[in-house]
């Protein structure tokens, strides 16, 4: 079995690279990754000592390449992780946002579709159904429910999956979708709320919460989220959505105090900024869908995950610091270029 694991040095693609080497060794792995602001070829270096793993540098958007890897390579499933997710960044600059996500997908689509890929799986997220009203907890989402997006970013995403389905329907692709909460673990790129928050506390710096900090997002273990994926490549059928909750239901506000309560720093650097535009106020998936059909379901409590994070952040400030000062860029660039 060969998998292409398209922005494999990114944060969740890099765990399920690692997750997917420790379950089943006896694969073959293509890690491809244009090794944008977000991508580390760091993260990798350990996989990279892997027979079985081998990496490309390449952008899922660059059709030529693309054709030529999927050419070589004859691949039975590919798992797309690769996309600019950064709410913000696609606020300010929507159009590397279209370009990634959707045109990038339909590449992928188009290759699998022409070397017969076995299966193609397309990571999306719960940000297409829009969100939840805080005031009404009984109210989960479903596969069933509506896209309603929010931002230039879920919008990009939303019609990636709409061209995924597409593609099932009009030219019978094995594919599948899965839509997953908001993810935590090692490795996440410090842009995010909870590696923004751990180093800014550790450096003794004003965290800044959004709003008055009450939104509310369905936290997912790293790990947990690729052992779903793993079930759904294998086992999940054909032209399904399946979404990936975590159980873990947490305000922002909670996530920012338990960090600094884990890191021994007080509650008076959180500061008060004002709220994005268009900001959701509440994600909360019912994962029933994969349970029933896959038995799966999350496996780490969120007080446990969160100290396994803040831990892991701890225990690797130099991976932090080579961010910060950008050398992990300069590092992208010079080895990177030995995997064009």
């Amino acid at each position: 079995m060969k998998i292409l694991i398209t922005g494999g040095a990114g944060f969740i693609g890099t765990n399920f690279c690692y997750y997917m080497l420790k379950k089943h060794p006896d694969y073959e792995y293509v890690c491809m990754d244009s090794l944008t602001y977000a991508g580390n070829l760091h993260n990798l270096e350990k996989a990279l000592e892997n027979p079985n793993f081998k990496f490309v540098k390449a952008s899922i958007s660059d059709r030529e390449a693309v054709d030529k890897l999927f050419a070589k390579e004859n691949f039975d499933i590919v798992v797309n992780f690769a996309a600019e997710s950064h709410v913000d960044r696609s606020i300010e600059n929507p159009s590397i946002f279209l370009e990634t996500n959707i045109m990038g997908t339909a590449a992928l689509l188009d290759a699998s579709r022409k070397y017969g890929v076995k299966r193609y799986h397309q990571v999306s997220t719960d940000e297409v159904y829009g969100d939840l009203p805080i005031d009404r907890p009984d109210l989960f989402f479903t596969e069933e429910t509506p896209i309603h997006t929010s931002s230039p970013y879920s919008s990009s995403k939303a019609s990636a999956d709409l061209l995924t389905l597409a593609y099932a329907r009009t030219y019978k692709m094995p594919v599948t979708i899965s839509r997953c909460s908001n993810n935590y673990g090692p490795y996440q790129f410090p842009e995010k709320l909870i590696p923004v928050m751990i180093q800014k506390a550790l450096n003794d710096e004003n965290l800044p919460v959004y709003g008055n900090g009450l939104n509310v997002r369905d936290w997912l273990y790293v790990d947990d989220h690729c052992s779903a994926i793993d079930l759904i490549i294998h086992n999940g059928r054909e032209g399904e959505v399946y979404n990936i909750g975590g159980h873990n239901e947490k305000q922002n506000i909670e996530v920012v105090k338990t960090i600094l309560e884990r890191v021994g720093k007080p509650e008076s650097l959180i500061t008060y900024v004002k709220d994005r535009a268009g900001h959701d106020l509440r994600y909360a998936i019912d994962p029933a869908k994969i349970h029933a059909e896959l038995g799966w379901l999350p496996e780490t409590k969120f007080a446990d995950g969160i100290k396994l994070t803040i831990d892991w952040y701890l225990n690797n400030r130099a991976w932090m610091d080579d961010i910060f000062s950008g050398d992990y860029a300069k590092f992208n660039e010079t080895e990177g270029g030995k995997y064009a």
